[in-house]
């Protein structure tokens, strides 16, 4: 039996790195009781004139001191960002 180390160093020492497979984290709980709002668009993603559609989105941003959340609001039409915040915290705020 070789210790974790001893393998891990001989890997480096070779140029060589293991492929880790890491599980699925959940990131939504969809059990809630919270509103859930409809689908209008229904993957129907054309807008004839600005300030028809807005899409939303969250992203996460991993960082070295932690997450960061980016909430951004984008126009479909003109395709530009009209709206966006970044926080350490993802709240309704």
């Amino acid at each position: 039996m070789f210790h974790k180390k001893t393998i891990a160093h001989l890997m480096q020492q070779e140029g060589l790195r293991s492929i880790t497979v890491r599980k699925y984290k959940a990131t939504t709980n969809s059990n809630h009781p919270y509103n859930v709002y409809a689908n209008l668009l229904d993957q129907n993603f054309v807008a004839n004139k600005p300030n028809q559609i807005w899409m939303s989105d969250i992203t996460y941003i991993h960082t070295d001191e932690g997450w960061l959340y980016l909430a951004s609001i984008m126009d479909l039409y003109t395709r530009k960002i009209i709206g966006w915040h970044i926080d350490a915290r993802m709240t309704k705020n």
